[in-house]
């Protein structure tokens, strides 16, 4: 066996043997599934209803208001319009109310628009702010109409609702945000990828030092490469990884069918639902889930997991080369802080590049040049790969990961071959430079 493979086999056995590793790989996807169900769980939380008094000199809002108490929970409303206004603002001080509405009374009604004032100890929130602008404003509209002598009933009626109905070119029904569950599904993707980059590759760097600061190195060198030691470490990290990805996707995809049995979908590729049932459906949570999942199924599922695999491969060793070299410059972790923010920096661009700009347009130029670049390509093109990407663009982008991982593996190899053996001096980026000429 070679001295790689024993490198790779060691570092391997070691990452799975660990009983973190074990725990984890395991109660991952429960803790998961218990975060978002806690989540879920406070956001159906109701809010305590906050008391809001009115103020209303020109008489003409208070009802407006007070009909608001039956669609709303969070704020109730209480016109006190017969009480002087600086008392109110006692009651506010002394938080008898969230807040109070002061509407002036004036001769024009143009007035309002300005002059209008929320009073309260706490800012309010812009959605409160803008619900209470938009009562005013409809009543003021209202009152400009008839004053017009226009039909306010008939304007009412001449509005429109439209619902566009969504269908594909093949005549198939389609759902409305599909393309929020596209890039949440490639966002995911991506996200598990930066992190477990930062976990792993955190991992090689801590490696790499413990073996410095015992002395181990100085033991295991004079048998072994740099460059092999640097290749096994990496290499048995990432199969780590890529096992416990693998159980994760094991996990994912049979919660996916006990899903589909539960609401009665047909798996596969094929799986479709007709526009008869889609539109009985249409309100109903089954039918919904029905829908929702059988689009998912009609996702490329096989190329967002083997692109998935591809780039979690390449964009881990691209990254672990840089963690690995740190790793070999540094005594301590302290001294790594310096070096990590230029590594960290593209992962967190590729992050908000994919979620702020492939959403709204998966295939522009912006898009498509992030997921060529190989520091961005790893989560930029997860993003994009379920929308549809021509096989050629995922060629080159792929090409490209992985020729700069052998480049930097070669740059990465030099600071390794003399950073392993320095001890006791903090290295500076010029000294990194000088150790790539040597």
């Amino acid at each position: 066996m070679s001295i790689i493979s024993l490198i790779i086999k060691r570092e391997f056995i070691a990452k799975v043997r660990n009983k973190s590793f074990v725990v984890m790989t395991f109660l991952s996807p429960l803790l998961f599934v218990a975060i978002a169900v806690f989540i879920g769980y406070l956001s159906s939380m109701k809010a305590e209803t906050k008391r809001i008094a009115i103020h209303d000199e020109t008489g003409l809002f208070a009802a407006d208001f007070l009909k608001e108490n039956k669609n709303s929970s969070e704020f109730k409303y209480y016109n006190l319009s017969e009480i002087d206004v600086k008392a109110l603002k006692d009651s506010i001080t002394k938080e008898n109310f969230s807040g109070l509405i002061v509407i002036p009374k004036t001769n024009d009604k143009k007035d309002l628009e300005s002059k209008i004032e929320f009073i309260s100890n706490n800012s309010p929130s812009i959605s409160f702010i803008e619900n209470t602008q938009d009562i005013i404003g409809n009543k003021i509209t209202k009152l400009n109409l008839e004053e017009a002598k226009l039909d306010t009933l008939a304007i009412q009626k001449a509005q429109s609702n439209v619902n566009i109905h969504l269908v594909k070119a093949s005549g198939e029904e389609s759902l409305k945000g599909l393309n929020e569950i596209k890039i949440g599904i490639g966002g995911a993707f991506g996200y598990l990828i930066m992190m477990f980059i930062i976990i792993y590759g955190n991992m090689v760097m801590r490696s790499v030092i413990e073996e410095k600061t015992n002395r181990i190195i100085e033991i295991i060198i004079s048998s072994v490469k740099p460059f092999q030691l640097m290749i096994g470490k990496i290499v048995g990290t990432s199969l780590a990884g890529i096992l416990q990805f693998m159980i994760w996707a094991i996990i994912g995809l049979g919660l996916m069918f006990a899903a589909s049995a539960f609401f009665g979908v047909n798996v596969g590729p094929t799986a479709r639902i007709s526009p008869e049932m889609m539109q009985s459906a249409q309100h109903e949570f089954s039918g919904s889930a029905q829908m929702y999942i059988a689009e998912l199924w009609n996702l490329p599922i096989a190329s967002i997991i083997i692109g998935f695999v591809i780039y979690f491969i390449g964009g881990y060793f691209l990254y672990s080369s840089f963690y690995a070299a740190i790793g070999a410059a540094v005594d301590n972790q302290t001294d790594s802080q310096q070096f990590l923010l230029p590594i960290l920096m593209p992962l967190i661009l590729s992050v908000y590049i994919g979620f702020f700009t492939v959403v709204n347009d998966p295939h522009g130029t912006i898009a498509v040049v992030f997921s060529m670049i190989p520091l961005t390509s790893p989560i930029v093109m997860l993003m994009r790969i379920p929308f549809g990407v021509p096989w050629w663009q995922i060629a080159i982008s792929v090409s490209l990961l992985f020729a700069s991982f052998f480049l930097v593996v070669w740059f990465a190899a030099k600071i390794y071959r003399v950073g392993i053996l320095m001890y006791g001096k903090k290295p500076t980026w010029k000294e990194l430079y000088k150790w790539l000429k040597y």
